[in-house]
């Protein structure tokens, strides 16, 4: 029997979830990068990863602006009220391939690849939705 992970569950009226599956670099390095924006605001996170020098800081950009655009489509809300919420890296499959050595040997070579979850949440609504629930 094979299990499957559950997707998130996700408030859909005050988070913003985005996922980035297959990514080709190791989750290690990814979540060199992770760690720095974990609870940062959406601004301060943008600076950050144009600022960082890490290859991984450019998918993740990409990830961070699906997600706000997400929040922005289906929530109706702004930028500036956005946090990243939670952010988690996985790992993911990894490709194997045999480069060409000499004698007719063939040397093994591993690509990892992870996947990346990123949430936002938005402040403002977040308080809105509670309020009028009570």
């Amino acid at each position: 029997m094979i299990k499957r992970k559950k997707k998130k569950e996700v408030n859909r009226y005050t988070e913003a979830c985005t996922i980035g599956q297959y990514i080709s670099m190791s989750a290690h390095k990814a979540r060199r990068v992770i760690d720095q924006i974990r609870g940062r605001s959406y601004a301060e996170t943008l600076m950050i990863l144009e600022l960082m020098p890490y290859r991984a800081c450019y998918p993740i950009l990409k990830l961070v602006y699906s997600a706000a655009a997400n929040g922005l489509y289906n929530m109706r809300v702004k930028e500036a009220s956005l946090i990243i919420s939670e952010v988690q890296v996985t790992e993911g499959n990894t490709v194997k391939k045999l480069k060409p050595r000499a004698r007719g040997r063939g040397y093994p070579i591993k690509k990892l690849t992870c996947h990346i979850t990123i949430v936002l949440k938005d402040l403002d609504a977040e308080e809105q939705y509670f309020n009028s629930l009570i």
